[in-house]
């Protein structure tokens, strides 16, 4: 084959004389996003986040950041909450090709039809996503005994493929099925930053979480005053122009987690508790006795 001897010799010609050869560059394929985002990405829009490790949270008034720990005292998982409706987070490890969320999201098809579930794969505001009802395991009710019955809940699956990493939120409540009430978590979805971080990780392995200072500090001080990983009581969220952060919640069974396995229900939005009935308020007690005094006459 002349033509391959021809060419091979003008190769080495140009080597002969020092000409480098043209670099070979592979543009990366990206993707226009508004959210979430990459931390490489993250927008400079002033909005405050809570610092989770590999995620950042937006910090949006009205809503409660609710982080759940297990019994040493790793997160486990991390969820904004709206009024009745709830949006779970959680980010896996991921492959540079990207596309887990299609894998992920025809397993969790298959899985919850094996469970009585229902999931529609529809067309949503950050690509292909997951619509429907899941079976959940109730929460334990007073004086009840044996498994309790599951029940079914609405339910949404986002996911969202990132460089070498892979979001999840699921949405329940009201949010699951109304758009009106879906908007604010929407925004809050959309507004994360995920920190991928550069250390080797395996595909689907979910990225490390962590405590913010704030809910570290409340854990400091439950373990030095002996009460370990018990849940402090709720507090009403007060209203400012960040929420606050939730107490941690104590989670001794929670089982490692997983992009296919919907995350464990979290218990209803509890009102906030009224305050202790005042005791009735004694009647007042008599005034002592004045000692008798001698009438004087007005001069």
């Amino acid at each position: 084959m002349p033509f391959g001897r021809r060419r091979n010799r003008i190769d080495r010609s140009l080597r002969e004389r020092g000409v480098p050869p043209e670099p070979q560059v592979r543009e990366r394929e990206e993707a226009a996003t508004s959210g979430p985002w990459d931390e490489a990405d993250a927008p400079e829009d002033g909005r405050p986040r809570v610092d989770l490790g590999s995620l950042r949270l937006p910090a949006v008034a009205g809503m409660e950041l609710r982080v759940d720990v297990n019994a040493q005292q790793q997160v486990v998982g991390a969820s904004l909450r709206a009024g009745d409706s709830l949006l779970q987070l959680s980010v896996f490890a991921a492959p540079r090709a990207g596309g887990l969320w299609d894998e992920v999201r025809a397993e969790l098809m298959r899985g919850a039809s094996g469970q009585g579930g229902r999931l529609t794969e529809v067309d949503g505001p950050f690509g292909r996503e997951l619509v429907g009802s899941i079976l959940v395991a109730a929460p334990p009710q007073p004086g009840e005994t044996g498994a309790p019955k599951p029940v079914r809940r609405p339910a949404r699956f986002l996911g969202v493929d990132g460089p070498r990493w892979f979001l999840r939120g699921m949405i329940s409540g009201s949010a699951a099925s109304t758009p009106e009430a879906a908007a604010p978590l929407e925004a809050a979805f959309r507004s994360v930053v995920v920190v991928r971080g550069a250390q080797p990780m395996p595909v689907r392995e979910q990225l490390p979480l962590t405590l913010p200072p704030q809910a570290a500090q409340q854990v400091a001080r439950r373990q030095a005053a002996g009460q370990g990983a018990r849940p402090a009581a709720r507090r009403p969220a007060a209203p400012s122009a960040a929420p606050p952060v939730a107490p941690p919640v104590a989670s001794p069974a929670a089982p490692p987690a997983s992009p296919v396995a919907p995350p464990p229900a979290a218990p209803p939005a509890a009102p906030p508790a009224a305050p202790p009935a005042a005791p009735p308020a004694a009647p007042p007690a008599a005034p002592p006795a004045a000692p008798p005094t001698e009438p004087r006459n007005a001069g």
